[in-house]
């Protein structure tokens, strides 16, 4: 007897994918500079230069920086789809012959 599996349509499954969105919100600190001026009098408690500049026009640059939010997304797999092996047992007639034979003593090999 042999015994093993054959394979045959049972049926059909269907899958569909389709994309769903969600929207997320999320707070996140955001910096930035900025000039001040501030005017305050000269005292003697403040007064760190021991002579005062010489008194002139010139023109300063300052770069500000800002930070914004930004968002990236990555696709990635979030979950799997695996078919399923079950066992199943078989239950089969064996037929066999078997053989008898009615030999006289004295013709039987010894």
């Amino acid at each position: 007897m042999h015994i093993g599996t054959e394979r045959q349509e049972f049926g059909q499954a269907r899958q569909r994918k389709y994309v769903v969105a969600e929207e997320v919100q999320q707070t996140v600190p955001i910096r930035h500079e900025e000039v001040r001026v501030e005017r305050e009098p000269v005292t003697e408690s403040n007064c760190e230069a021991t002579a005062a500049p010489d008194i002139s026009e010139a023109e300063h640059e300052v770069t500000l920086h800002a930070e914004r939010p930004v968002v990236e997304t990555k696709a990635g797999p979030v979950e799997r789809v695996r078919f399923t092996t079950d066992e199943g047992t078989v239950t089969g007639e064996v037929h066999k012959e078997k053989i008898e034979t009615d030999v006289p003593e004295d013709r039987r090999q010894r």
